[in-house]
């Protein structure tokens, strides 16, 4: 007997799959401005688990826009959060706040034209 599951299984999902998914990312990086940052994390994890589906289509280009905004977020996060002590912190995080919000709305549209971000 033969356990293996039928070939279908082992195939990529569609694009149109996983441009949704990638446009669920894009809402739950939005979401993180309510949740404390939590919905940022599970955006990631998405990111990373589905990286190989999307990778050489013209998706792989948001989902690593998705995962610097990321990065590059929780780094200046980080250095506001430091400068809190200087009295800056707000500054930082205020404009850490409109780079993002810039970013997933960029990406966000770019995704609904069926074009990849270009960086």
């Amino acid at each position: 007997m033969n356990n293996r599951p039928p070939e279908s299984e082992f195939t990529q999902p569609p694009l149109d799959d996983l441009k949704n998914l990638a446009l669920l990312v894009y809402i739950l990086q939005g979401l993180g401005f309510v949740t404390g940052g939590l919905t940022w994390v599970a955006a990631v994890m998405v990111n990373y688990i589905k990286l190989d589906s999307v990778r050489d289509s013209w998706l792989e280009s948001h989902f690593r826009w998705q995962i610097n905004t990321f990065w590059y977020g929780l780094l200046w996060w980080v250095v506001g959060l430091v400068l809190w002590l200087l009295l800056l912190g707000w500054l930082v995080w205020g404009l850490l706040s409109l780079w993002a919000l810039y970013r997933i709305v960029r990406g966000a549209l770019t995704l609904n034209d069926n074009k990849p971000i270009v960086f």
